[in-house]
């Protein structure tokens, strides 16, 4: 038989039944269960990484933000991935890696990841260019500086679209001859951070692409000598520099493995060898890891 509560408790089971519907809004509103993975395992400055979220329910959409930048994710099976780097001026660390997801309701749910950065150990060397790349005279001044104006208009460009699939390939099959992060001292006199990776090849060693691509610069630079930069889309790009022959030119979409041209030593080079550099929306990172991560 059911009784009617005294007036007393009326009041009390009303406030009872509204703290648990305040709790239960507050408690969805922090989803558990998400689960982030990264590649490489231990993020260093100057890494590219790959991001792995797997949430606890399906999305329709996920979009990040990391160092302020944003990071486009796809999906995958029951993953959502995303490529981004960290600066080599980037200091040890936690860092918070921001996500937004939408369901396929329309509801946004957002969620924080603390990632640690360690800091990495790059060699330092010393190398002997000619004299013009390190005292250029007036007519080069000119040059390098409309050379920068060209760069800077270059990298402004943040594809949306996402070009690459799968692995990322070497762009020849040879022996790595300098490293990333290197501190060089050109001369005695000038200072400068390898923001690459070289191959040893002899001139007229065939140069693939590291992925599909469209080509945004294709042309001889001062410094960089024959030069071809790939924008792969979402703000990574892909440079090739010191090419004794250039064979694409700019707007051309090309395959990964496709042949961009041949290896040689024009711009400030050494001798013949094929330098290779990986830039994310502005900072350069690491092309050997992202040569080495398994992309889905």
């Amino acid at each position: 038989m059911f009784r009617m509560l005294p007036k007393r408790w009326c009041g009390r089971a009303a406030f009872f039944f509204c703290f648990l519907s305040v709790y239960s809004a507050v408690a969805s509103s922090k989803p558990a269960g998400w689960k982030v993975h990264l590649q490489p395992a231990r993020l260093v400055n100057g890494a590219p990484v790959l991001f792995q979220v797997t949430p606890p329910f399906p999305l329709k959409s996920l979009s990040g933000t990391w160092f302020d930048h944003q990071v486009f994710f796809w999906s995958s099976g029951d993953s959502w991935y995303g490529l981004a780097g960290v600066s080599l001026d980037s200091k040890p660390g936690v860092y918070t890696l921001d996500l937004r997801g939408v369901t396929g309701k329309g509801s946004v749910i957002k969620f924080q990841s603390q990632i640690s950065v360690g800091k990495a150990r790059y060699p330092h060397v010393k190398v002997t260019v000619p004299t013009k790349f390190i005292q250029p005279n007036p007519e080069e001044l000119k040059e390098i500086a409309a050379d920068k104006v060209l760069k800077q208009e270059v990298f402004a460009h943040v594809g949306g679209d996402r070009l690459w699939s799968g692995d990322f390939l070497p762009p020849v099959t040879a022996r790595v001859s300098d490293v990333f992060g290197t501190t060089r001292t050109f001369n005695r006199q000038v200072e400068g951070v390898h923001q690459g990776l070289d191959y040893a090849v002899p001139q007229g060693t065939p140069v693939q692409a590291i992925n599909r691509g469209t080509v945004l610069l294709a042309q001889p630079l001062y410094f960089e000598g024959g030069c071809v930069i790939l924008d792969h889309g979402q703000g990574l790009l892909s440079i090739y520099m010191h090419l004794s022959k250039i064979e694409v030119k700019a707007g051309d979409l090309i395959a990964g493995r496709a042949k961009i041209g041949l290896s040689g030593g024009t711009g400030r080079a050494t001798g013949p060898h094929l330098h290779v550099a990986a830039r994310w929306q502005g900072v350069y990172v690491d092309p050997a890891q992202l040569l080495a991560m398994r992309v889905p």
